[in-house]
């Protein structure tokens, strides 16, 4: 039976505070307050704000070391932190204080939290779940680490230049990190390439031992993670690569300048950016030695820690569970098997017992390309040792599948973990894994019945879903002010720590007075966003027009294409109409594509394209407006949720895994317009769809299609004459004066008549005039005000299910099995 955590009085020392921040400056920059940069001040602020978390932190891990929870690590590429000031000043309850100490230090909280970069530990849905998840163990008293690496440059900062994206190194770092502590005390040595000797022992015993191989010092950063009002801080682990011997004068003396830096050079590469480009052979191999370089360091200092307290390491996965954030850190599996044996010399099934109860896997995705593959030849020179590890996997579940399913070697051809000169690591975590999870309840059943279907026929007993969730101390309390205050005036507090508690709020939905306060709160809202706009894209936007946004990672799945074609769509009936009756609208995108995609990179191009044109005809009378943000990031998000009046959820039915994004808006009582996909599914069970706008395809049609042939989308451009006009000013030089085949590459993906591949993958043009009529039902529905602000009450009061602290409490019962902590009373 876990305990039931007693929240922790944290007292919070105003005074203490002030004279830190005045210490702080004095002693780090030799500076009075006066004479302080902000960047400074913000400094001495976060680190006045570490010195109370860090007394906690203390605390928390000597509870840790008393009580020996068993722990969760949490392996993932990207940890999408955001800014951790103002988010530590909520979770230590100490926001009124500290406004209080800085209004009389003549400084603003929201200036200074301004100062503070994001930090790019991550780039989309996947990595701000992690850090939802941070948060909510922290909260809700689970011991927890998250694993990841401390990316120097991120992914990339995004630059709009004459339409295009840009990507420039994103130097979050060039300030230092005041929350970070460096540990160098729990390095570890990462070790790549070479060969495997076998040496026998004297006990007959064969030792597995790698040699000629070149290495790497894995340094930790730990980073707080602060529960809310419990006095638990977890932590966050990035590791930082050095080189074992900086630099080799002996090389550099004898004139290879090259060799006398080289180690260097590994370890600087390894951490440089998030997700290399990998559509080379060098970018795939630095890509498969980030990931290695992290869970090898990460397992081994997890393997230590459990072997300072216990002595059976056997038992380790009673302490210990490994969750493994999609397919990126499955080789976990196969390290925890060589330090078992090569280390502990366990026997292969002592190891294989250990490892299939600690290890367990969360699929992220749908994308067959997603599931990561690597060639054979790659990954067995880069990891020799854990390449022969992962055969003999291998070997064993063939064996395994023969058994079942006799003389089926399709079976085999579908699930093998090695096959046809490919390393896949989906299949490699399934077979070793205690527990396989999905993230919506859609997506798991696509999972089930389609794309790992022989898995789940052979081991049903391994799958299971847990729903994403957002938290909301994030993206309602810290994001949006004013509504949490709102909220709090009609229901209390207790939603802060228990969301489902807010559905209190349906009664206010009906109340007119709650009506108007609610939309006077959204109207403020966006009138901050609109000033951000004036500010960073120079476009005056009207807080009163309907603001309609999507803002996600830029894949062709998630349609931004759609959104924009619809806008040209519209646009053309305005150009020929110009006194029809029209709602306004501002269009606000943000998204960054992965910069090897040519097809994501020229959507962004054609949005700013179509906004040139549009935020500039003055025969449309500012009817229509087309923003994209630059750089879309979790503290510009924050203020792009709060303002929404439309979410758009418009990924091709079947492809969204869950979506998070979608959470977001709702808790801020933005309506859905989107398909039945990932957890949009959910989200309209929760609210009704008279509450959402649905379109399009179901995933059962698209699915079918698929598999099955039918749709021709040339038919489509051949019948309806306003679809062909939008896709002809896709290639007439509408949109790009001078060079009308600049978007010919967007153009022939919907349609490629010249082509025998496949068109309109993701059924754009099929789903084209559902979406415009859902448009006109959004125009509509905004009009009566009274029934959109009903509508938006009731998506908040009815958004608790989509909580992080949910989907954690549903982890830990069903799959990690960890215990309370609760700290004494000071």
């Amino acid at each position: 039976m876990a305990k039931k955590t007693v929240p922790v009085s944290v007292t919070f020392d105003k005074d203490l505070f002030k004279r830190s921040v005045l210490y702080n400056i004095k002693t780090l920059y030799r500076k009075t307050l006066e004479e302080a940069t902000p960047q400074q001040v913000f400094q001495a602020v976060a680190y006045a704000i570490k010195d109370a978390v860090v007394d906690n932190w203390m605390r928390t891990q000597e509870e840790y070391e008393k009580q020996d929870p068993k722990t969760v690590y949490y392996l993932s590429m990207e940890f999408l932190m955001g800014r951790a000031l103002g988010n530590n000043i909520i979770n230590l309850q100490a926001q009124k204080e500290v406004k209080e100490a800085l209004d009389e230090l003549g400084l603003d909280l929201n200036v200074i939290e301004d100062q503070e970069p994001d930090a790019a530990l991550g780039n989309g849905g996947l990595g701000r779940l992690a850090a939802c998840f941070l948060d909510s163990l922290a909260t809700l008293g689970y011991a927890a680490y998250g694993c990841g690496i401390r990316y120097r440059y991120g992914m990339f900062k995004q630059e709009i230049r004459d339409g295009y994206q840009v990507e420039v190194p994103d130097n979050w770092l060039v300030d230092g990190n005041p929350f970070e502590l460096r540990r160098p005390e729990y390095a570890k040595i990462v070790k790549f390439g070479g060969y495997v000797n076998v040496h026998i022992d004297e006990n007959g015993r064969s030792n597995f031992v790698q040699e000629g191989y070149q290495s790497v010092k894995a340094i930790p950063y730990d980073l707080p993670i602060v529960g809310y009002g419990n006095g638990i801080v977890n932590t966050l682990r990035i590791w930082d690569a050095e080189a074992v011997e900086c630099f080799q004068l002996d090389s550099f003396d004898k004139g290879d300048y090259q060799k006398a830096v080289e180690q260097e050079n590994l370890a600087r590469n390894i951490v440089e950016v998030l997700y290399p480009n990998d559509n080379h052979y060098a970018g795939k191999e630095l890509r498969l030695k980030q990931q290695y370089f992290f869970i090898s360091a990460s397992v081994q200092e997890a393997v230590s820690k459990y072997m300072r307290k216990h002595d059976d390491i056997r038992k380790f996965y009673e302490k210990v569970t490994f969750q493994l954030n999609d397919t990126h850190p499955t080789v976990a599996v196969a390290e925890l098997m060589r330090i078992l044996m090569d280390e502990y010399y366990l026997t292969w099934d002592e190891a294989w017992e250990v490892t299939t109860k600690t290890c367990a896997y969360t699929n992220h995705t749908i994308m067959s390309e997603a599931l990561e593959k690597w060639p054979i030849e790659l990954f067995s020179r880069l990891l020799p040792r854990v390449y022969q590890i992962i055969e003999e996997i291998n070997r064993r579940f063939i064996l395994k599948i023969q058994e079942m399913y006799p003389g089926n070697q399709e079976k085999i051809r579908k699930m093998a973990i090695i096959y046809d000169g490919q390393v896949k690591m989906a299949h490699l975590a399934i077979a070793a894994g205690y527990s396989v999870n999905g993230v919506a309840r859609l997506h798991t059943e696509i999972l089930k019945h389609q794309e790992l279907k022989d898995f789940y026929e052979m081991m049903p007993e391994k799958f299971n879903n847990k729903t994403n969730g957002i938290t909301q101390r994030r993206f309602l309390l810290h994001a949006n002010p004013l509504l949490a205050d709102w909220v709090t005036a009609h229901v209390g507090d207790d939603w802060i720590t228990d969301l489902p508690k807010i559905n209190k709020l349906k009664v206010f939905a009906d109340d007119e007075k709650s009506q108007q306060e609610f939309m006077n709160i959204k109207y403020q809202n966006k009138v901050r966003l609109a000033k951000y706009i004036l500010e960073h894209n120079g476009i005056e936007v009207d807080p009163r027009s309907i603001f309609d946004v999507q803002v996600k990672r830029l894949h062709e799945y998630k349609r931004q294409l759609l959104n924009i074609l619809h806008v040209m769509y519209l646009y053309n009936q305005l150009k020929d109409n110009p006194d029809m009756d029209f709602y306004p609208r501002t269009f606000i995108f943000g998204a960054k594509a992965a910069a090897g995609y040519y097809n994501a990179k020229m959507t962004i191009k054609l949005i700013n394209s179509v906004a040139d044109v549009v935020n500039n005809d003055p025969a449309i009378n500012g009817k229509i407006k087309v923003v994209f943000i630059e750089n879309y990031r979790v503290s510009n998000a924050e203020i792009i949720f709060a303002a929404a009046d439309v979410s758009e959820q418009i990924s091709t039915a079947s492809k969204e895994a869950s979506g998070t994004g979608n959470m977001k808006f709702m808790l801020n009582g933005a309506l859905t317009l989107g398909t039945m996909d990932g957890a949009n599914v959910e989200i309209v069970e929760e609210v009704g769809k008279e509450n959402a706008f649905i379109f399009g395809l179901s995933s059962d049609e698209v699915i079918n299609y698929e598999n099955n042939g039918g749709y021709d989308p040339t038919e489509i451009f051949n019948n309806d004459p306003d679809i062909r006009r939008v896709l002809m000013q896709l290639i007439n030089g509408t949109y790009a004066p001078g060079d009308p085949d600049r978007f010919r590459t967007l153009y022939n993906s919907l349609l490629n008549t010249l082509s025998t591949a496949k068109a309109d993958t993701y059924f754009i043009l099929k789903d084209f005039r559902s979406y415009a009529e859902a448009q006109k039902k959004v125009e509509a529905a905004y009009r009566d005000e009274k029934g959109w602000a009903r509508s938006a009450i009731l998506n908040v009061a009815c958004s608790g299910k989509f909580t992080s602290d949910r989907t954690i409490q549903e982890y830990v019962d069903d799959i990690w099995h960890l215990d309370k902590v609760v700290l004494p009373k000071k």
